[in-house]
């Protein structure tokens, strides 16, 4: 049995409201969808970026993928990875690797008629989850509906908001918007927050102490996630736990940030690090500095792979990705009581929607 070329489309869907972080603004969200046949079985990956990870997963790496072994995995990645030597890891290619590698872990499951956490070997029937969203862009009444929404009727124990408006210029409307959030959610939901990279060093210090007084236990990017000695400044300075890690593209990456002490809790993207395979290599490092990793956005390309990990200790119920998620695929799950299950079914138990998707078609 050999794998055919695999299928490629990109698709972008609109938010449905404006959406900003401390950093970025954005209106759409792009996902990059790959589809990889052996015999009369598929096997479905996706990852969010730009359209252009696309053309570099149609052009450049599904002729690696054609002809090959579907059950020989680790030696299908290294091609992949070796491929994009000269494109550069790091980024577009990682994105278009790591939804080529989930659609190939789904169809190597499926093919054997397994659940993937069973093809993996499961840590955990159940994996914990956090509602994440509260775009600085939204207003009070905006952000209490969703806060409430997953603290009060979904019952999920921890949620996170976004702070750090205006590149750290509106610290005043983020502490105001954090304990708008606490009342909201109550004393024992757990807050996080996170900056994008947003503040200075010593302002993510001062902004980190007084949300203290909110009980945040969780202050992700309070500086860029590339200035490891930032990083574990503020994390010497604070009680609560600094977390960053979701650029992690390869390997080194984690690596660096692990040496530098720079995190408590290292984030990691199945959709950018590689797919499972990086995903479970990331997990492996993180747990042998002695820390638990937390997934990054897209929980139902995380659910099954979470759910194989020991050391980890949560998903991120992203909002936009969740839109895009049940909008696009059948099998999607169920985060009452904050902990979602992965399927019974083969693979990761999602399968298109392709009424849904057609009209986001972009390629």
């Amino acid at each position: 049995m050999e794998l055919r070329r695999p299928a490629v489309s990109v698709f972008t869907v609109p938010t449905d409201a404006p959406e900003a972080d401390g950093t970025l603004a954005w209106d759409s969200t792009t996902v990059v969808v790959a589809e990889v046949r052996a015999g009369d079985t598929t096997g479905l990956g996706w990852t969010y970026g730009p359209p252009a990870v696309g053309a570099l997963l149609d052009g450049d790496l599904a002729p690696l993928a054609e002809g090959r072994d579907p059950f020989d995995l680790p030696a299908l990645h290294e091609t992949l990875v070796r491929s994009v030597r000269n494109a550069g890891r790091p980024g577009i290619a990682s994105c278009a690797i790591s939804a080529l590698d989930l659609a190939l872990w789904d169809l190597k499951a499926r093919l054997l008629g397994l659940p993937l956490t069973r093809l993996l070997g499961a840590a955990r029937t159940e994996v914990p989850v956090y509602g994440s969203g509260g775009f600085t862009t939204y207003d009070d009444a905006r952000l209490t509906e969703q806060l409430r929404d997953w603290a009060r009727v979904r019952r999920i124990p921890r949620v996170k908001m976004k702070i750090g408006e205006d590149r750290g210029g509106a610290v005043e409307r983020d502490l105001a918007r954090v304990r708008t959030a606490r009342r909201v959610v109550g004393p024992d939901t757990e807050l996080y927050v996170d900056a994008n990279g947003a503040y200075t060093r010593k302002q993510a210090v001062r902004v980190g102490r007084a949300l203290a007084e909110e009980d945040v236990r969780w202050f992700e990017e309070p500086v860029s996630s590339d200035d490891l000695t930032g990083l574990r400044l503020v994390r010497d300075a604070l009680e609560c736990e600094v977390t960053a890690g979701e650029y992690g593209y390869d390997l080194p990456y984690f690596a660096a940030m692990l040496a530098a002490d720079a995190v408590d809790c290292l984030q990691v993207d199945v959709t950018r690090c590689g797919g499972v395979t990086g995903f479970l290599r990331a997990a492996a490092l993180a747990g042998a500095h002695g820390l638990d990793i937390s997934a990054h956005c897209a929980p139902h390309a995380h659910a099954a792979v979470a759910a194989a990990v020991p050391n980890l200790r949560h998903v991120e119920w992203f909002h936009d990705h969740v839109r895009i998620e049940s909008l696009f695929f059948e099998g999607t799950l169920d985060p009452y009581g904050g902990t979602i299950r992965p399927t019974s079914a083969p693979g990761h138990g999602l399968t298109p929607r392709r009424d849904a998707m057609e009209p986001y078609r972009v390629r």
